[in-house]
């Protein structure tokens, strides 16, 4: 519900690593030394990734390594690396994930591929390396799905190797926040510690919770939301053992105002929003939602438990969906229905996996005895959580709203979450809610074409009343999961089909077959469509322009446009004559290379339309005719229409 997500990330200090390269795009061989901030992490496509503090010398900062495999290396090891700095791409569409946005927000902007790598120093780590054991141990016992689960309802899933396929599961159920180590977790922790502590003096007292506080920010981390609850719970009862009356969410504002004072970064990080926004939710409408839906429940479903085990995952939902849409522009239908279900498992089995822990670390050999009714639990919420993601429509992909259109989401909303507004602001806040989803179903609906470029790939995404189809200059896994971004981002379910002009087989064609049910991919016999051939669906088709090359004709509602991916395509458009020019209606034409001079020459003598993309960088010297655009090295193009 709070936007929180418009807060500016800090840049580079001015000694920061990315300060020696002498331009944008620039590479230059360094050597660096310094100190892991994290265990390297296995790449998808190979390799490990990690972060390096780096130290004295003429830079101090961070950046991120690249290394071709995965030696053993641990947070908090003294390195010196050398090989290839560079600065991080940004993302060509606000919709794609880039690099350079994802490791900011951390204080990172610059990458090193290693070459060479020698270990400097083996410190003691004691609290990574109580992590390290606890998770190992965890998953030995219990496997990876199920002991990583464990392990991250005590460490949280920042700091677990979890499967994708488990991540993705809890994702699309609505379920993440019982992986991510939040207040729940602390409160669970404090629930089992406090009554132990009632019989003592209050110094005691203090001692044994603010033990366990400490205990839990130390093996979570000092993640935002970690810190947010350590906060909040510490404030609260201090001021309960003081024998006043704590304001929760006045508490909470004061957290949050803390927080950002200390770290203003912190305002961009998701889990924060998120965990904030799902704070307040429990203190503003949570009890006033059970107070409603109690008369509304029959007698059977017992509403004295069922209204407070719906009001909390309801009000929680209702106030982070602004969040939701702003950041990933999907929401998970079934998030209520697999709370309520996961609530009663979650108490003990997270108790349960603390218990472990400590069993982990204490006396190993026991913990395959212990395992077994605590193994019974994650069983069932991983059942449950795959369960209601296999559902149909398990995520409802909306699209990504404009952030006006989420702000004004959230002042619709607040009518009905708000107790005390009244029934004038509920009334003004439905007509509003209805304007904002008309306007961006309005804008959903309408007749697009994107280019997305970076080097050496191009994405063109084609949208007509809500359907979309895709042309690839790349079948590699890192193509197909950015057209997944796009398509979620743009809030298609699937394209109608996808035409991939790569030469190169897709080496994961069931991630293509994922995203269509037609699917044409160019081979060695020939381009993915014949000279005469047409592949269309309502409102969007291609068809092949000549038999020679990859030329195609794309056409979106009532606009055609000619795509010329390579020279060779180029060539044969232009042998076409003046009708293939686009003097019959062309409303535009891409190029995936930057044409050189007469070739831009050419366009204009024989009328090119007015609307002419090329994938590349512009021109050094004289400005684009009016029309003309070029993407950059790597950047986004858009063209709109009725």
């Amino acid at each position: 519900m709070l936007l929180l997500g418009v807060g500016r990330t800090p840049g580079p200090g001015a000694l920061d690593p990315v300060r020696l390269l002498p331009e944008p795009g620039a590479q230059l061989a360094l050597e660096l030394q310094g100190r892991l901030l994290e265990d390297p992490r296995p790449e998808t496509g190979g390799g490990c990734r990690g972060i390096l503090q780096l130290e004295g010398g003429r830079s101090q900062g961070r950046t991120e390594l690249r290394l071709a495999s995965c030696p053993l290396l641990h947070q908090g090891w003294r390195v010196r690396v050398q090989g290839q700095l560079s600065s991080l791409r940004p993302a060509p569409h606000p919709l794609l994930a880039g690099p350079a946005e994802r490791l900011g927000r951390q204080g990172v902007w610059s990458r090193l591929r290693v070459e060479q790598l020698q270990v400097l120093e083996r410190p003691a780590t004691p609290i990574a390396d109580l992590r390290r054991r606890i998770a190992e141990r965890l998953i030995a016992a219990a496997g990876p799905e199920r002991g990583g689960l464990l392990a991250a309802l005590v460490l949280g899933s920042a700091v677990v190797p979890l499967p994708q396929e488990l991540r993705d599961s809890f994702r699309v159920a609505g379920l993440s926040h019982a992986l991510a180590a939040s207040g729940f977790h602390l409160s669970v922790l404090l629930g089992a510690v406090l009554p132990l502590g009632r019989s003592l003096g209050r110094p005691l007292r203090l001692t044994l919770a603010g033990g366990a506080i400490l205990l839990f920010l130390l093996l979570a981390g000092p993640q935002p939301s970690v810190v947010r609850a350590v906060l909040t719970g510490g404030m609260g009862l201090l001021i309960l053992e003081a024998g006043r009356r704590a304001r929760p969410l006045a508490l909470l504002l004061l957290t949050a105002v803390v927080m950002l004072l200390l770290r203003p970064d912190w305002l961009a990080d998701v889990g924060f929003q998120l965990s904030v926004a799902a704070t307040a939710a429990l203190l503003v409408t949570a009890r006033p939602l059970e107070q409603a839906l109690h008369p509304w429940l029959p007698r059977w479903l017992r509403p004295d438990w069922t209204a407070p085990a719906l009001a909390v995952p309801l009000a929680a939902t209702l106030w982070t969906l602004p969040l939701q849409l702003l950041h990933f522009g999907v929401v998970p239908l079934y998030a209520v229905p697999a709370n309520l279900l996961a609530a009663p498992l979650l108490t003990p089995l997270t108790l349960g996996a603390m218990g472990l822990s400590l069993v982990a670390l204490l006396a190993p050999p026991l913990l395959g005895v212990l395992l077994l009714p605590v193994d019974l639990l994650a069983r069932l919420l991983l059942l449950v959580a795959q369960l209601f993601a296999a559902l149909p429509m398990a995520q409802w992909q909306t699209g990504r709203p404009l952030p006006l259109l989420v702000l004004l989401l959230s002042l619709a909303l607040l009518g009905w979450l708000v107790p005390g507004l009244g029934r004038p602001w509920r009334r003004w806040g439905t007509a509003l809610f209805a304007c904002v989803v008309a306007v961006h179903l309005g804008l959903l609906s309408g007749d697009q074409l994107l280019l997305v470029h970076q080097p050496e790939r191009d994405l063109l995404l084609a949208r007509h009343h809500g359907r979309g189809a895709l042309v690839s200059s790349r079948s590699d896994g890192f193509a197909c999961h950015q057209a997944r971004q796009l398509a979620t981002g743009l809030g298609l379910q699937r394209f109608d089909w996808v035409v991939l002009l790569d030469p190169v087989a897709a080496a994961d064609p069931a991630c293509w077959q994922g995203l269509t049910a037609t699917l044409l991919a160019d081979s060695e016999q020939g381009p993915p469509l014949l000279s005469g051939q047409r592949l269309a669906s309502p409102g969007l088709a291609v068809a092949a322009l000549s038999p020679d090359s990859q030329a195609l004709r794309l056409e979106v509602g009532s606009r055609r446009w000619w795509l010329l991916p390579d020279r060779q395509a180029f060539w044969a458009w232009e042998r076409q004559g003046p009708a293939a020019a686009g003097a019959a209606g062309s409303s535009g034409l891409w190029l995936g290379f930057a044409p050189r001079p007469a070739e831009r020459q050419r366009l204009q003598a024989r009328g090119a339309p007015r609307l002419v993309w090329w994938s590349g960088a512009p021109p050094a010297h004289g400005p684009l005719p009016p029309g003309w655009r070029a993407s950059g090295a790597s950047g986004s193009l858009l063209a709109s229409g009725a």
